[in-house]
């Protein structure tokens, strides 16, 4: 380290995990993230539990050949990447909310 060239501050984490900008970040995330989760964990063990519960309700014919069962086993895959992309366009909004909070922190 060249001591003619000042030392680089670190900031003080705890303090800026106490602060309001910071608490109010993290409860906008959890208020997303905790239903989205909530939602596909009973969606996907719901389908687990009629496969093994109610199988002659999962093998009804919904189209043709396709029965029930696989339909909601491919909507498995609708309702994740529908989830995915419902966060992406949210966690725009996070990103902005950090960078909000980063250029109020450089200021102080």
């Amino acid at each position: 380290m060249n001591p003619a060239e000042p030392e680089h501050q670190h900031p003080d984490w705890d303090e800026v995990a106490a602060s309001t900008g910071f608490q109010h970040l993290l409860a906008l995330k959890r208020s997303f993230i905790v239903p989205a989760f909530l939602f596909f964990f009973a969606y996907y063990f719901g389908f687990l539990l009629l496969t093994a519960y109610a199988p002659t309700l999962i093998s009804l014919r919904a189209a043709g050949v396709v029965t029930l069962g696989y339909m909601l086993a491919l909507s498995q895959f609708v309702v994740g990447w529908t989830i995915a992309w419902l966060y992406l366009k949210t966690a725009k909004r996070f990103d902005e909310l950090s960078l909000d909070l980063l250029a109020k922190r450089e200021k102080t």
